[in-house]
């Protein structure tokens, strides 16, 4: 699974679209106060963690874009 099955299938499982952000696929705006997030770490990884009161939260890294999204789909569904 990729960034964009991912945002797919988060929409298809009913999810809200504030409760998440997708790194160059799904970017609410405005931000909402607090959500999950999948990102690009700046090593190469992959990165699935919190934002909460203006701070992100890595909770885990992944070594693999498919990987990350699997972590996510499994956060939030």
């Amino acid at each position: 699974m990729d960034r964009t099955a991912l945002r797919t299938a988060l929409a298809a499982a009913g999810v809200p679209d504030g409760h998440y952000r997708i790194e160059g696929v799904h970017e609410p705006a405005p931000t909402p106060p607090d959500f999950l997030f999948l990102r690009r770490s700046p090593d190469g990884a992959w990165e699935t963690g919190a934002y909460e009161r203006g701070l992100y939260e890595v909770i885990t890294h992944h070594g693999t874009e498919a990987e990350a999204c699997a972590a996510l789909l499994r956060l939030l569904t």
